[in-house]
């Protein structure tokens, strides 16, 4: 079956532009015009990825991503015309899975709508047949309910969030390269210049330093990462 893909723009000649693309990829697209109508098909028609402009009339693109991200974990692709870090990390911080600039290569939104829906749908090496808990220090993730438990208080991950902690509990003390976390959260075709792995780490310590507690999760400049205590 085709993947349906909503995408969510007030602009004719773009939507007309991704709709020509994502056909000719395979996907079934449905389009919305404002925030508002793009919510109503999400919950009507339940699709597989959404992209969302962040500039829309009305609801703007941030609120319709929170919205949609309180409704289900569908992946979502946010553009916009603006390249400040800034503003990209206000749309991941509203729960967008990327996000792409304008104007932008077809080719690479496809990669990226290929490896949005390959993480969303896929298994990784670490999910198959593994441990319901995982456990490093004092540390413990639940993989059935994503929710992590130290010092005392526990935390409910992301979907993002959940896979990049499981890759580092399944290799403690071992510098994973970004190349690596990407691949395996992302999939190996994600663009490699964005910094969508740097903005999640970010997330993932603030959610494992609460209360001041000491850092789990270190930077290896010129290397990548390591989880160690």
């Amino acid at each position: 079956m085709s993947t349906q893909v909503l995408v969510v723009d007030d602009d004719p000649r773009i939507t007309s532009l991704l709709r020509r693309a994502l056909r000719f990829a395979g996907h079934t697209v449905q389009v919305a015009r404002d925030g508002l109508e793009g919510l109503a098909l999400a919950e009507a028609a339940a699709p597989d990825l959404v992209i969302l402009d962040v500039m829309l009339p009305g609801l703007d693109g941030l609120g319709v991503c929170r919205r949609l991200r309180g409704m289900a974990d569908t992946p979502i692709l946010m553009l916009t015309a603006r390249d400040d870090v800034p503003d990209r990390v206000l749309g991941l911080d509203a729960g967008a899975d990327d996000y792409l600039v304008k104007p932008f290569a077809l080719e690479e939104l496809l990669a990226r709508v290929r490896a949005l829906l390959r993480r969303a749908g896929g298994t990784s090496e670490e999910e198959d047949d593994g441990p319901t808990s995982l456990c490093f220090a004092d540390l413990t993730l639940d993989t059935c309910t994503r929710c992590i438990a130290r010092g005392g208080r526990t935390t409910s991950l992301s979907t993002t969030e959940f896979k990049l902690l499981r890759l580092f509990l399944h290799h403690p003390h071992h510098v994973l390269t970004r190349e690596r976390l990407i691949e395996g959260v992302w999939g190996i075709d994600f663009p490699g210049e964005s910094n969508v792995l740097e903005v999640y780490v970010r997330y993932l310590r603030l959610k494992l330093e609460q209360d001041a507690l000491p850092r789990l999760i270190h930077t290896v400049r010129g290397a990548g990462y390591v989880l160690r205590a």
